[in-house]
């Protein structure tokens, strides 16, 4: 830390969770034999904002006026202080019971910026996307801090917290293993160059038995390449049949936002759903359904990519370039996270406002 910057010092030292923190791993270990650790959901939501503070802080920091280690050591004590904040697992207390979080993707965000160059502008977006996330998870908690008079029963709330903590945001994705042609290609790249290494032959040392041996190799090369391409030519059909295969496969299906579409299912179709929803009375889940076809209308437009693993904010995201467009986007998904993930009653109103703001944005 640079001593001589007052304006960070103050800034810095001011989130003060390491308190909590250290008190609660001294019960921990102290009384570990008899009871479970576990903090209130004021504690967990204090943490939330401690992280992001500090996230926020350390972007604002002016980096030129600080040498390179001296920068080095406050960015190992910030991530430090937010991973001592928000572990990879812990236990909130709650309504009478406990729910085990997963801040696990938060570990491995953090995990891939200290592996990035401090030069490299995937920093700032790691950075960006973390403190998004955390304040909408800050958000969710406080809902639940503050539920509305018509209160639930604890299994339901306690229901509630969890899934807001399993959302798709919060887990990591699955890892895509290398497809057969990929492992053949690699294989066969790495068996080529153990058995014919490159060859370095120096004018100074050439000699008639040299000069042949280098002929020899173009021709063995050339043979290999001559196989292979006979290789390729009778197994190509194959391949191809299998990418067209793997397509057809993954055009049965799609999963937007945690729901499975038919192949055949179209943004239209959806739509017309999402209003018999409405007419029945299921507001909560005409929102939803409607929000649904929305993301379809602009995948169909080629201007997203739809994903299991993306998020309404990651869509939001994508169309920042187009301001238009963001500008609608975003009215509709507050309005589908306040009744779908918040506790916000849905009404005749805010399903009104979701069709207007639908059609302006897909007539935009």
């Amino acid at each position: 830390m640079n001593a001589g910057n007052p304006r960070f010092n103050s800034k810095f030292h001011s989130v003060n969770f390491a308190r909590p923190v250290l008190f609660s791993f001294i019960l921990c270990f102290l009384f570990s034999p008899v009871i479970i650790c576990a903090i209130t959901l004021p504690q967990y939501r204090a943490n939330i904002n401690d992280a992001k503070t500090l996230i926020e802080d350390f972007v604002d920091l002016d980096a030129p006026d600080f040498s390179n280690s001296e920068y080095l050591k406050i960015e190992r004590e910030t991530l430090a202080r937010i991973r001592a904040a928000l572990p990879a697992s812990e236990r909130v207390e709650w309504q009478g019971g406990t729910v085990e979080t997963n801040n696990q993707w938060l570990a491995e965000k953090l995990d891939r910026f200290e592996r990035e160059s401090r030069a490299s502008p995937k920093r700032a977006e790691i950075l960006e996307e973390i403190v998004e996330r955390l304040d909408a998870l800050e958000r969710k908690v406080g809902e639940l801090e503050n539920p509305p008079a018509a209160s639930r029963s604890k299994d339901e709330d306690k229901r509630k917290l969890a899934e807001i903590l399993q959302r798709e945001e919060y887990q990591k994705p699955e890892e895509k293993g290398e497809s057969l042609p990929e492992k053949i290609y690699n294989r066969l790249m790495k068996l080529l160059a153990e058995i014919f290494p490159r060859p370095n032959i120096s004018p100074s040392a050439a000699t008639d038995f040299s000069s042949l041996s280098f002929i020899l190799q173009l021709v063995l090369y050339a043979l290999i390449l001559g196989a292979i391409g006979f290789l390729i030519r009778r197994f190509a059909p194959f391949f191809a049949s299998q990418f067209r295969f793997k397509r057809r496969a993954e055009k049965k299906e799609r999963v937007v936002l945690g729901e499975r579409l038919a192949a055949d299912e179209t943004a239209r179709n959806l739509f017309v759903e999402a209003e018999r929803l409405a007419r029945e009375g299921n507001l909560r889940g005409a929102i939803r359904k409607g929000y649904i076809a929305f993301l379809c209308e602009l995948s169909d437009r080629k201007i997203i990519g739809l994903s299991q693993h993306k998020t309404n904010r990651d869509y939001l995201r994508d169309v920042r370039g187009q301001s238009e467009l963001y500008k609608n986007m975003s009215g509709l998904t507050n309005n589908y996270e306040r009744h779908w993930y918040g506790s916000d009653d849905a009404r005749e109103k805010d399903w009104m406002e979701f069709k207007e703001k639908y059609q302006k944005a897909i007539g935009g």
